[in-house]
């Protein structure tokens, strides 16, 4: 069942009340999974109960994601605040370094938290920020018209598309390899979660400058690309290694953007073997 842990954090902008959903179950040392934009901690699905038998997990939705509530106005979507807020949140779950699994922009946040000596370790899949510049402006183009869609799209019409592979396919199929794999409950899940993310449009404005050229020299870091990635080209992986030569780079074949539902068992052994606890093995 979800929870709702609420706290406060200083930010540039002054003291910020924030409040985010979250699931968790499982025992273990504790990983934190963290989503993409226009997500919701769902993606994690159908991963979570593998995770669960070996890790403390802790799905949470993000800042004016899913069931989270949006950041108080005038609060920046940056990654320094949201950063910030996800530390915080594990204060508050008296969670000290969790490793930390990310997809997409969860997986540049995972990839921040380790450069601020957050976490454990830190597996990002496809994380945002290792793109050139028509790069980005191709992804956010993509991102932009999936809003457009999942607003003007009445529900009736999502809830009829979802009903056979190739309307779920019409859906989704620009961050699934394989979507005829999601439920029909679960397109139409994640395309209300796309229709009414009041975090998309301010995390999409801030995220125009975003590079990511530091290293991340204090903990393990593994970096897994879909094979069929069509948001996020693979290419950008090599990208990542460069910028943080001591990480993994793992190719996940036949998998697209968000590929926990691709291969559920093969992105699951990564994100276990990932946050091994230091000495195992």
């Amino acid at each position: 069942m979800p929870a709702t842990a609420s706290f406060t954090i200083d930010s540039t902008t002054g003291r910020l009340p924030i409040s985010l959903v979250y699931e968790r179950r499982g025992s273990g040392e504790p990983l934190l999974l963290l989503h993409g934009i226009g997500h919701h901690r769902q993606a994690w699905d159908p991963i979570v109960d593998i995770l669960a038998v070996e890790r403390d997990v802790i799905a949470v939705d993000l800042p004016g994601f899913g069931e989270s509530p949006g950041l108080p106005d005038g609060a920046p979507y940056d990654l320094p605040t949201v950063v910030l807020a996800l530390g915080a949140f594990c204060a508050e779950l008296g969670v000290n370094r969790p490793h930390v699994a990310g997809n997409s922009l969860g997986g540049l946040l995972a990839l921040d938290m380790g450069r601020s000596k957050l976490t454990r370790s830190v597996t990002a899949l496809s994380p945002a920020g290792f793109w050139t510049q028509a790069e980005r402006r191709y992804a956010f183009g993509v991102l932009r018209g999936m809003r457009v869609g999942a607003r003007l799209l009445p529900p009736r019409v999502v809830e009829q598309l979802s009903r056979t592979t190739a309307g779920r396919a019409a859906l989704v199929s620009t961050i699934y390899a394989r979507p005829g794999r999601r439920s029909p409950e679960a397109a139409v899940a994640e395309t209300r979660a796309l229709r009414n993310a009041t975090g998309f449009q301010p995390t999409l404005s801030t995220g125009r400058g975003v590079l990511f050229t530091d290293d991340v020299p204090h903990v393990p870091v593994t970096i897994a690309w879909g094979t069929r990635d069509r948001l996020l080209v693979p290419r950008q992986g090599v990208r990542a290694t460069n910028a943080i030569p001591g990480a993994r780079l793992i190719r996940l074949p036949g998998c697209g953007h968000v590929p926990m539902s691709d291969d559920p068992a093969l992105v699951a052994r990564v994100v276990l073997d990932g946050s091994a606890p230091v000495g195992s093995g």
